[in-house]
């Protein structure tokens, strides 16, 4: 295990950075995507309402590795069907995409149920005081919605942590396809998993950590 170490500490690292930089602008991009179908989910338009649960139902009745397969394979091969010969996507764009879909669907869910937790009457209030519907979200609900959000939101960024080792799949070199480059390179499997599933290990525990240690605070705030 020492020596797998010494040869390979730069190469393990890198592909636990670039794990966490695939991670990061999912979550970044699936944070985007669930508020717009949160909103469509919670509002009284009942076009939207359906969209919002639509997408939310079918991204989440897909398994990743498909949804990955689709859209690093299938969206090209579409695309040079229509005539866009030169049509790529990398790795990382169409990891990034997948994942940013799969949670995105998830974080719609755990933004409408925060926003859910806050009380009508503050909705009730705000627009009696004149406020739109618009304002009185951005301004009054979502604020109080995100204290309740929190540690739901860091625990789907570890499952989205844990989620990127199936897009080994489609070649990105995160933690998991490096070790499989190394297992192959030294034919010493045990040591190597052993390695990668305690660099795992070591960054899930800590954000569980991290998880728990907010809402502490947060209950202790109410």
């Amino acid at each position: 295990m020492i020596a797998i170490l010494q040869s390979y500490s730069s190469m393990l690292l890198g592909a636990l950075g670039k794990t966490l930089l695939l991670t990061l602008l999912s979550l970044l991009f699936a944070m985007i995507i669930g508020m717009i179908f949160a909103l469509m989910n919670v509002g009284r338009n009942r076009v939207l309402n359906c969209i919002g649960t639509i997408y939310v139902d079918a991204v989440r009745g897909v398994p990743l590795i498909v949804l990955a397969y689709f859209i690093y394979f299938g969206v090209p091969s579409g695309m040079k069907m229509m005539g866009a010969t030169d049509f790529r996507l990398s790795a990382l764009q169409a990891g990034t995409i997948a994942l940013a879909m799969n949670c995105g669907a998830y974080m719609a869910e755990i933004i409408r149920a925060g926003i859910q937790s806050v009380d009508k009457g503050q909705m009730e209030a705000s627009r009696s005081l004149g406020l739109s519907y618009a304002k009185s979200m951005r301004l009054v609900i979502l604020p109080q919605a995100i204290r309740t959000m929190v540690p739901s939101i860091i625990n789907q960024f570890i499952i989205t942590l844990k989620d990127t080792s199936i897009l080994s799949v489609i070649g990105f070199p995160e933690l998991t396809n490096m070790g499989k480059t190394i297992a192959g390179n030294t034919f010493k499997s045990l040591q190597t998993w052993a390695i990668v599933g305690i660099m795992y290990m070591i960054v899930i525990v800590a954000l569980s950590k991290l998880a728990k240690r907010i809402e502490r605070r947060i209950d202790r705030g109410r």
